[in-house]
């Protein structure tokens, strides 16, 4: 399913038709999920069965809005785009629901009384992406990741029911380092699109020059400056090791994967000497396998060991 081409039929401009059944709306939302389900955990046996459809609702949600943030060319068009979403999010909240998204949003966020700060602040950062394309210091690139990454994880809390505040510290560490493995990663990738997520600040302390950068050199300065990087990631990911052992049942699994998983993308840029201007590092399937049976079986025998203390 793509988004961009749902304009047509749910878009601003599309021609008013009846609202969808809420029953309509949730199977739009899994099939949403279950045709673009890389960035979300919806597709996970792990999950909880009672959480499967709201998981499915919160990622329509995000896959529509990062989708008219990414997605097209004209950057004025997201913006519009986006504006309208805003618009729509603050519909379904006064419980004006039209869009077969927030037809099946809204008994999600009225059964977890999740409120509308973070499906705002993904909006928010989705509209920074069309007028800020580099950061010139690490403060201001972490207040984006707030907005980008770490409202993910606080709407999942807020599912799991175990919001509170050392929680949401240890979530957003993890969602923070999660987006920033990901932003070593693609290196190369967001460059080609205007984007550079590189602090101006740090690649000055290593020396590494704007012509540098433009040029993709790949030297001392600049595995300097990634080493410096992906160790910061790293120091985020373990900070939210605590998390895991706050939440319950499978969802400790589903947690440590997304942390052990940003921790091997990390070890990928390392493993190819930080080399990401020549080369995306990926973790491979085998790796993901390992990493699944090696984190069920631990789980699994530390049930195991607790109910034998018991």
């Amino acid at each position: 399913m793509d988004v961009i081409s749902e304009l047509d039929i749910w878009g601003p401009d599309c021609p008013t038709h009846p609202p969808l059944s809420l029953d309509e709306a949730e199977g739009y939302c899994r099939r949403l999920a279950e045709t673009h389900y890389e960035n979300f955990p919806v597709a996970s046996w792990l999950l909880p069965r009672d959480l499967r459809q709201h998981f499915c609702n919160v990622y329509a949600y995000c896959r529509w809005a990062d989708d008219l943030g990414d997605e097209l060319d004209d950057s004025q068009r997201s913006l519009q785009l986006l504006e309208w979403w805003r618009g729509e999010l603050q519909r379904c909240y006064a419980g004006e629901v039209q869009h077969p998204v927030f037809i099946a949003l809204r008994t999600t966020v009225s059964e977890f009384d999740i409120p509308q700060t973070p499906f705002t602040d993904l909006i928010d950062a989705f509209v920074q992406d069309q007028t800020v394309t580099e950061y010139d210091t690490f403060d201001e690139l972490r207040d984006y990741c707030r907005r980008s990454a770490d409202p993910v994880g606080r709407i999942l809390l807020r599912l799991c029911r175990v919001y509170r505040d050392e929680t949401e510290a240890w979530s957003d560490s993890i969602c923070t380092g999660l987006q920033l493995a990901n932003f070593w990663q693609d290196v190369s990738r967001d460059f080609d699109i205007g984007r550079v997520y590189l602090p101006r600040e740090d690649r000055d302390r290593f020396g590494y020059s704007p012509d540098m950068l433009r040029n993709h050199v790949t030297n001392e300065a600049f595995v300097r400056l990634m080493s410096y990087e992906v160790e910061r990631a790293r120091e985020f990911l373990v900070a939210g090791m605590p998390l895991v052992h706050a939440m319950s049942g499978r969802m400790r699994v589903d947690i440590e994967l997304f942390i052990r998983g940003g921790l091997q993308i990390l070890a990928e840029v390392e493993r190819i000497g930080f080399r990401v201007w020549d080369r995306r590092p990926v973790v491979r399937k085998r790796q993901l396998a390992r990493m699944f049976m090696t984190t069920c079986t631990r789980h699994i025998w530390n049930s195991f060991a607790s109910i034998g203390r018991g």
